[in-house]
């Protein structure tokens, strides 16, 4: 098998809940494969939760087994951009998402290398034809306080311009954020194509969300119990508007909550999904699947 980029570029601990034992700590079972396959849109498989990183090719042929044969890898700075653009010249089945994360863009911001840091991912974004989004970019006023945020719409607005200008699909992150990032969305101009990643709002903001075009990705959070807002949401996106997710190594859906997540874990997504919607499970991953490809510009 060829061999891809190295090792991740850097460890980050799972912010999910999660027990402290070692069993606990343990991947997950394989799940059923899916009777179609679907597209993980969002995964970082540079990321190491831990001290057990999944290798690009077991996680690709564990994920292919289960039937999530594709995937769209993010950089989140520069480091994972660079190595998101690697990976995807490497792999048939990987393309690419580039940018600063919203929490990056104010570290940059801070130490005045904004300006060469946006350039950086605007070369990246051209090199290669694998590279299919400017993202994930967005706001999140969880992590970052009132003194980042101006560095933090900036970093947005600029993004937005990026992805309009090279015709981009745009993905972007929204933590505690809802109404700031439908108004830089709005000043700025949505690009055609543009990814809620992670949704995590409710169905009036879902709606919000749709009536400017956006793809809404759901991830393993769309199983933990205490989201039913989420699952209301679900309920009211259109069939060919929904995407699936894992944003490993984070994120795990139930019942593996606080487990390292990774792409073959999908299944359990979408089945979960499937059964908040009422559809049926073939009928829903033959939607997800074509609407990654139209989310995100056409097969690979």
């Amino acid at each position: 098998m060829t061999q891809g980029p190295g090792g991740p570029t850097r460890a980050r601990a799972a912010t999910e809940e999660r027990s402290g034992s070692r069993r606990d700590r343990e991947r997950p079972p394989a799940p059923e494969p899916l009777p179609h396959p679907v597209v993980d849109n969002h995964c970082h498989l540079d990321i190491a939760d831990g001290d057990d990183w999944f290798s690009t090719d077991d996680a690709l042929a564990a994920a292919s087994a289960v039937g999530v044969p594709r995937i769209v890898q993010i950089g989140c700075d520069l480091p994972g951009a660079r190595w998101a653009v690697e990976a995807a010249a490497t792999y048939d089945a990987l393309v690419a998402g580039v940018a600063l994360h919203p929490n990056e863009a104010p570290r940059q911001a801070a130490a005045g290398t904004l300006d060469e840091a946006m350039a950086e991912i605007e070369a990246l974004a051209r090199t290669h034809d694998k590279v299919r989004a400017i993202g994930e970019t967005g706001l999140d006023h969880f992590r970052t306080g009132e003194d980042g945020r101006a560095a933090q719409v900036e970093s947005f607005r600029r993004h937005i311009d990026l992805a309009r200008r090279l015709d981009k699909t745009l993905v972007i992150h929204d933590r505690d954020a809802h109404e700031e990032v439908l108004r830089v969305l709005d000043e700025e101009g949505a690009p055609d194509r543009w990814v809620m990643h992670c949704f995590s709002g409710d169905a009036a903001f879902a709606r919000q969300c749709l009536d400017r075009g956006a793809h809404l990705s759901f991830a393993g959070t769309v199983t933990f119990k205490n989201a039913q807002p989420l699952r209301d949401a679900l309920l009211v996106v259109p069939r060919d508007r929904v995407l699936v997710e894992t944003d490993a190594p984070f994120l795990t859906p139930t019942p593996y909550r606080g487990r390292p997540n990774a792409s073959y874990l999908v299944p359990h997504t979408v089945r979960a999904m499937a059964e908040v919607r009422g559809d049926d499970l073939e009928a829903l991953c033959a939607a997800v699947d074509a609407n990654t490809e139209a989310a995100f510009g056409g097969s690979w």
